[in-house]
């Protein structure tokens, strides 16, 4: 089959998504590669780089080539795609020559960065390329309407980086990104382990303890978890519990940075889309809005319903794959 095919690419911090409009989401993996320093060869793409992450020799690196939603590392992300399209076209069931793409991009994301994001996509075999901004593409994925002229708030929680929009009439009124999203949370768990414990624990393992017991600044029932690490004073491994209430503590300072982009948004929303807010409420979408009592938190301290996207690690995917009826319209939007 030659003929060229439509699909959809969520270019995470954390995890690559690939959308085809037959099939729905083909891949989910994280966006991890594996490298081997000596021969320059990628030895790993996806879900199998991220179980090597801190377990490998040295000869062999664990690199994230995206950082904070845009392109750190140019090569290793072309790479990266050319091997996730290759796995999303046999996983799909039939060749995908010269796709057209939609990707998403940060909305403040500059015109070198977007020149980055498209040149590797590109490279990685693209016929055509459209570009769409993130927050729209999580609108459309979480089934607003964003092509009507009413308010929708999207929050996007990514692993790089937190994406606050109103989306109305196809484009973006107001908006505000901040470089704070799930991968500053497990720095400051791993901060906050060190600074009282001296232990030192991994990436994953922080990630474990952020979906295990990290909660939103509510109240909750308290909750403990056993984490193993390495003690920094003798340098063997130790056991330590920690409890959902310091690690509560630990986030709030990055939690507080979310909310106050969020009110900041809202501070800046014509007037007239203000009651929109009101009766609609605000939508959640990405993995960090998966944060427990994260609804919760943010619909007390902004006097707004919150609501959760349907599924919110696919929203993105899902309206970049979706976005391709209105990127016509969207297309004015990003330039």
């Amino acid at each position: 089959m030659l003929s060229t095919f439509d699909i959809g690419i969520d270019l995470g911090t954390a995890n690559i998504l690939v959308y085809s409009k037959n099939k729905g989401i083909v891949l989910n993996e994280p966006s991890v590669v594996v490298i081997d320093t000596v021969t320059k060869n990628v030895v790993a793409v996806g879900t199998e780089a991220k179980e090597m992450i801190g377990k490998t020799p040295e000869k062999i690196v664990a690199i994230r080539p995206l950082r904070d939603g845009v392109i750190a590392d140019f090569d290793v992300t072309t790479d990266m795609l050319k091997t996730v399209l290759r796995k999303a076209s046999k996983k799909a069931g039939f060749s995908i020559r010269k796709p057209n793409v939609v990707v998403c991009i940060p909305s403040g994301s500059t015109s070198v960065e977007q020149r980055a994001i498209q040149d590797a996509v590109r490279n990685a075999g693209a016929k055509k390329i459209s570009l769409i901004e993130e927050p729209v593409a999580a609108a459309i994925g979480a089934g607003l309407p964003v092509d009507e002229p009413v308010a929708n708030v999207v929050v996007d929680i990514g692993g790089g980086n937190t994406e606050v929009a109103i989306i109305s009439f196809g484009g973006v009124v107001a908006c505000h990104s901040i470089k704070i999203g799930g991968d500053r949370l497990d720095d400051d768990i791993i901060q906050h382990v060190r600074k009282e414990y001296n232990v030192l624990i991994g990436e994953r393992t922080a990630e474990n303890i952020k979906m295990e017991i990290g909660y939103a600044l509510v109240d909750h029932e308290e909750l403990f978890m056993d984490v193993r690490g390495r003690d920094l004073v003798t340098g063997l491994p130790k056991t330590i519990k920690l409890s959902s209430y310091e690690i509560r503590n630990a986030l709030k300072e990055p939690l507080l940075h979310i909310l106050e982009a969020v009110r900041a948004t809202l501070e800046d929303c014509p007037a007239e889309l203000s009651g929109d807010i009101v009766d609609r409420g605000v939508i959640l979408t990405g993995g960090g809005s998966l944060m427990n009592g994260m609804e919760e938190w943010l619909s007390e301290e902004i006097f707004v319903p919150v609501q959760l996207a349907p599924e919110p690690l696919e929203s993105v995917a899902v309206g970049t794959g979706k976005a391709l009826q209105y990127i016509s319209k969207l297309q004015a939007g990003v330039k």
